[in-house]
């Protein structure tokens, strides 16, 4: 009864958007992702949300029952995201399979998941681990067409028995695959935030061009898209983004920068850890530095076409509203549950069905409170740098991204960069690359984007250098 109720409400929602709201008005908050204005303005969101094309998809995909079966082409999979979608595949094999892995270094591992999964290709980083790999294969008399480098990712991307791709690389490299599987129509179940962070000028009119869907799977793009389940177009007034905090969440501002001074062996190892989330390095670096966050600015601007004022950031420890949006009457709906990467994966790989799966159910009485504060932006300056690069708009997301991977690639290697460097680092990236013509806003390529990649990590690693030799003590000021 229920469900029919709410399939007659959607029914009369649509008629009402469709009826009351004009085509003129719907589309006046627009304009291109392509377009030299200022970027602080509403864009065309590239995931199905905010328009009456995207109402009209959810609903008929949400009447066609849980009966789907899915083949999923997974990058990244001996990595955290990789390892939790598997997890999916095996408890719903009767909706899901594997076929076709990407990995690292981590052969064992795919092997491992080969044999179990049996999937028609698969990838490593390296030449030899491809002959590794194919030699186990030939012992256990499994059948798997093996690739390498990032020319492998991108067969994986473009397995042809794959419907939908999970990218769970980290990093820029997961860009050209995404838009290789675009192209051949394949939905993608976003992980790899860089992909749009860096991609997004040309990410977002190729996904329109194609005609997939662009699904969010990490935890706080995927609480928005939950949120906006159902709102009709241009409903949507503010996305706020929640932040656990990350390591130094305790921390003032004074305390962390005494101790980054005092003690940066104690920086260095606790910067690496997260209070809630079990997490890749990087990225849990990247949320002690809080850059994580500001990066999910920049990805929520183009997935749901929210300008840059109308996107807020708030501190909630306990990680159990994944984030909110406010709609156009200031009512505000967030997505909660526990910190389980597992559930933005599952939404993602099956929207808009709702699949039952045996995880531990919320318990609110069992948390007892919630709680909220604003970032300090000071203590936190990559929040600010985020919200610059994203502004400017073209290739400066590209170049903020890559020299915040760099920074944050070179701290974690202990070469003797500090924890307030990686921040200094990455303003330092930007500035430059609008003297050296990387800064480019009209028209961006791929290669424009990659361009400005690769500079901005050149560039950080000779600061870097330059920097813990003490050759310049004033080379990032």
């Amino acid at each position: 009864m229920y469900i029919f109720l709410s399939v007659i409400s959607m029914l009369v929602l649509m008629s009402a958007v469709k009826a009351f709201t004009p085509s003129s008005i719907r589309s006046t908050r627009y304009v291109s992702s392509k377009s030299a204005v200022p970027r602080d303005l509403w864009i065309p969101p590239s995931a199905p949300v905010d328009s009456e094309a995207a109402l009209q998809l959810t609903l008929k995909k949400s009447l066609e029952g849980a009966t789907f079966k899915k083949n999923l082409a997974i990058l990244g999979s001996t990595g955290s995201i990789g390892t939790q979608t598997l997890d999916i595949v095996r408890a719903k094999p009767e909706h899901f399979a594997a076929v076709a892995l990407s990995a690292g270094r981590n052969i064992n591992l795919l092997y491992e998941q080969i044999k179990e999964f049996r999937p028609v290709c698969a990838s490593t980083q390296t030449p030899e681990d491809a002959d590794a790999v194919r030699a186990m294969l030939k012992d256990a008399g499994i059948k798997c067409d093996i690739f390498h480098g990032i020319d492998g990712v991108d067969e994986v991307a473009k397995c042809a028995e794959a419907d939908t791709v999970v990218t769970g690389i980290v990093g820029a490299v997961g860009l050209q695959p995404t838009m290789s599987a675009i192209r051949l129509g394949k939905d993608i179940a976003l992980a790899n935030k860089e992909t749009l962070i860096s991609g997004g000028p040309v990410i977002n009119p190729l996904v329109k061009e194609f005609g997939v869907n662009l699904l969010p799977a990490d935890s706080e793009h995927s609480a928005i898209f939950q949120s906006l389940q159902g709102c009709p177009p241009e409903g949507l007034r503010r996305v706020i983004l929640t932040a656990s905090g990350g390591a130094f969440r305790d921390f003032s501002k004074d305390e962390l920068f005494n101790l980054c001074r005092d003690d940066p062996a104690a920086v260095q190892k606790k910067a690496t850890t997260h209070p809630n989330w079990d997490m890749g390095a990087k990225i849990t670096l990247d949320s002690a530095t809080m850059c994580n966050k500001g990066l999910e600015v920049i990805e929520a601007h183009y997935l749901f076409g929210a300008a840059y004022n109308d996107i807020d950031i708030v501190v909630h420890p306990q990680s159990i509203v994944h984030s909110m949006v406010e709609m156009q009457d200031t009512s505000v709906i967030s997505q909660m549950g526990w910190a389980d990467m597992r559930l933005p994966l599952v939404y993602a790989v099956s929207w808009p069905q709702r699949l039952r799966m045996d995880y531990k159910p919320l318990d609110l009485a069992e948390i007892g409170s919630l709680t909220f504060k604003a970032p300090d932006h000071k203590k936190y300056p990559c929040i600010n740098l985020c919200y610059e690069a994203g502004r400017a708009g073209g290739t400066m997301t590209a170049i903020l991204n890559a020299a915040n991977e760099a920074a944050n690639e070179k701290f974690r290697e202990n070469v003797g960069l500090g924890f307030l460097d990686i921040p200094k680092l990455i303003e330092a990236s930007m500035e430059a690359a609008k003297d050296e013509g990387l800064y480019k806003t009209d028209d961006v390529t791929l290669d424009d984007i990659l361009a400005g990649d690769n500079w901005a990590r050149e560039f950080v690693a000779g600061k870097t250098e330059k920097l813990v030799k003490g050759q310049n003590p004033q080379i990032l000021v």
